[in-house]
């Protein structure tokens, strides 16, 4: 599509959601009519396994695309470019593990498992320069971009940009709509109808950060398997809330349907009961099972509905603004015969900060086809708490900070504050603090083994 093209049908999609924010007022749903789900509308994981697989995976596989949502940047821990290629792991990168999970696959099973990124004009010409590295591993790359929409004035309402320029002044007011934008730009691509005629039948949409997000083959032949009658279009993974998920989005049975709940949709005044652990259950991981099918239906049906969401954001100089986005799950309700999975934690393991990069460099994990595992020798399946300090946000300074990677297979629980090293091969056990005061700095020696240990005051470590 030219980019005059492109304009155009951002400009209908923008149009659409604005028109759609100024009829909306306020909560999107009345509290009353929540429901929890039936027992039958999220099935356990184990049940889903107990099916087995078939002979033929390859069969299944060859229906199957894999999509990652890559429209991120890596601002968050101080990166520039796009989140995608922060080195995780051994020097791979979010997008090397992924190309090589992909690759492992097709070459295990004979299977031609194409991998799509969903990319936003802030991460697609890093994105396509990288690209060309993967050209001889076994898989097949497309890239789609998500819309361009104008950030909106605050009180007026009105969008900021002056033109349809990216640059300069310009490099503020515009944004890529949140990942429930995927049907529309997917859809209007061209790319949907080119994989359906290509005989492919689901995606499989994850966050590109979930390093838990890998193909399972049980879930998929679950869906491939399904009478044609009750044909599930649209399964989203969820599992157990621990308090550290107490924002996510959870699943609700709402006017006979599925629906995705998520905390911006809360009334004020059921804040605290939506982030109990007791009555919601569950919450979403973001990995998605979608009909290709189904979402052409839905877009030509223009019957994709998902609740809008409003970001506030200020911008050069403390300029007040929102930007309107949606969530990709929020279309669970339109899609039939949907299920939720409960999958184990292992398949929710996002890295958004440098705490959980150092979890996942750690000897917590092993690395095999692109894939993370929690190791065997840990004796507890629950991942460590870790929280770093302010001094540890940005990966550069984190791996400055490390000499090497602590042993961390016995963690329960790690803070760190201040301006603290960690020498080479130290080992962490039980709860770890170590907290160094303003101004003091603490040097954990090469070789210290710390068990169930609180750290504190000034202690450095200068050579001789």
């Amino acid at each position: 599509l030219s980019q005059q093209g492109v304009s155009k049908k951002d400009f209908e999609g923008f149009r659409n959601l604005f028109h759609r924010f100024l009829q909306v007022k306020g909560p999107s749903v009345e509290w009353a009519k929540i429901n929890r789900p039936p027992e039958d509308s999220i099935q356990p994981f184990d049940k889903i396994k107990a099916k087995g697989l078939p002979d033929n995976i390859a069969d299944s596989l060859n229906k199957l695309v894999v999509v990652k949502l890559n429209g991120g940047l890596g601002t968050s821990m101080g990166c520039k470019g796009p989140k995608s290629l922060i080195s995780v792991r051994n020097e791979n990168t979010f997008l090397d593990l992924t190309v090589q999970q992909i690759e492992h696959l097709n070459k295990t099973y004979n299977a031609d498992v194409p991998l799509v990124l969903m990319n936003s004009f802030n991460t697609d010409e890093d994105t396509k320069k990288i690209l060309q590295k993967y050209t001889h591993h076994g898989v097949k790359i497309h890239t789609f971009n998500q819309s361009r929409y104008p950030r909106i004035n605050k009180e007026s309402l009105l969008p900021v940009a002056k033109d349809m320029a990216m640059t300069g002044e310009n490099a503020d007011v515009w944004y890529p709509p949140g990942h429930g934008d995927i049907y529309a730009s997917f859809y209007n691509s061209g790319l949907l109808e080119q994989l359906i005629a290509e005989g492919k039948e689901y995606i499989f949409v994850s966050n590109i950060d979930n390093l838990g997000a890998t193909v399972d083959l049980y879930i998929l032949n679950h869906l491939v398997s399904q009478p044609n009658g009750k044909r599930c279009e649209f399964i989203m993974e969820v599992t157990d809330k621990t308090r550290a998920d107490v924002k996510g989005g959870t699943l609700i049975q709402y006017d006979g349907k599925l629906r995705l709940l998520e905390i911006a949709q809360v009334p004020k005044a059921h804040v605290d009961e939506f982030k109990s652990v007791t009555k919601f259950k569950i919450f979403n991981t973001n990995n998605l099972w979608i009909s290709l099918s189904a979402i052409k239906r839905l877009q030509e049906q223009n019957a994709m509905d998902m609740e809008i969401i409003v970001n506030p954001k200020t911008i050069n100089g403390g300029l007040n603004v929102i930007q309107l986005e949606t969530a990709v799950g929020a279309a669970i309700k339109c899609f039939d015969n949907a299920l939720g999975i409960n999958v184990p934690r292992s398949r929710f393991l996002p890295v958004k900060t440098t705490s959980d990069l150092l979890l996942v460099m750690s000897n917590l994990y092993s690395l095999e086809a692109g894939s993370l595992t929690m190791s065997e020798r840990r004796e507890f399946p629950t991942t460590p708490h870790v929280k770093l300090g302010s001094s540890f946000t940005k990966v550069q300074e984190y791996l400055t900070r490390f000499e090497s990677i602590p042993d961390m297979l016995e963690l329960d629980h790690l803070t760190v504050s201040g301006d603290v090293t960690f020498g080479k091969q130290v080992s962490l056990k039980g709860t770890v603090i170590i907290i160094a005061n303003h101004g003091d700095r603490i040097d954990i020696p090469a070789g210290s083994m710390l068990e169930n240990k609180i750290v504190s005051g000034n202690l450095r470590i200068l050579d001789h």
